[in-house]
């Protein structure tokens, strides 16, 4: 399948064209949907671009109450921690639109749930309760290793990755316990974007658009268009 490759000039360019073409793709979806269904990251670009999206003018051509928002994956760790994602979302974006927190669909933490297991299941439910939507646009950052949401290269999770929600145990990187959509879910949402800055990055940049499907970030595409916002840094060896 084919990826479209977009390299601009640094890590802020990044975060911003993402940004505004988030904006886009939300109010586009609303114009044929009665709702839209965006899949969030965490990591440095993704909330930087998360928090473009909030300073930008074109947010407020958006019915926030018609939009869902959901994550790709989190950490299994107490409500408040500062590792988990949706807490930078929230200071990032989602404090800063008028959308519903019933909308929000936040992946359980260590105080509400007594293992990984029943937060991958109560979010697996979660989904199911809204129709298994086709996300219109799914978000992922790329690590130095190649891993997107918390599916990591020759890891358990990885290999099992066909299924919707996983319980992530022994993360390669901290902190070990984790939530993340399978493959499943992520390859059957309609635009799958990775955005990616830095040198750090390049290697799997390349060994990723190479086609090297030992990488997770080898393997996620959109049913409509697979998209990768880099910078030229992260783009230096592709």
């Amino acid at each position: 399948m084919k990826r479209r490759v977009v390299v601009l000039p640094d890590a802020n360019a990044v975060a911003q064209t993402a940004a505004a073409r988030l904006l886009t793709a939300i109010a586009d979806a609303l114009t044929v949907e009665e709702r839209a269904h965006i899949v969030i990251t965490g990591g440095t670009v993704g909330t930087a671009t998360l928090a473009a999206a909030a300073e930008s003018p074109l947010r407020e051509s958006i019915d926030w109450t018609s939009v869902h928002i959901w994550w790709g994956d989190e950490r299994f760790v107490a409500a408040g921690d500062p590792d988990r994602n949706e807490g930078q979302a929230q200071a990032a974006f989602l404090g800063h639109v008028p959308i519903p927190e019933e909308n929000i669909h936040r992946m359980g933490d260590s105080d509400s749930f007594a293992s990984v297991e029943a937060a991958a299941a109560a979010y697996h439910a979660e989904i199911a309760e809204h129709g298994n939507p086709q996300w219109d646009v799914l978000l992922l950052g790329l690590g130095p290793d190649g891993h997107v949401a918390s599916l990591f290269p020759q890891h358990h999770g990885f290999t099992q990755a066909a299924a919707t929600v996983l319980a992530i145990h022994d993360s390669p990187k901290p902190p070990p316990t984790r939530v993340s959509l399978g493959l499943g879910a992520i390859n059957r949402a309609r635009q799958v974007w990775v955005v990616a800055a830095g040198e750090g990055k390049a290697e799997a940049v390349r060994d990723c658009l190479a086609g090297n499907e030992s990488y997770p970030g080898a393997v996620v595409f959109g049913t409509e268009q697979t998209l990768w916002l880099i910078d030229s840094a992260a783009a230096a060896r592709a």
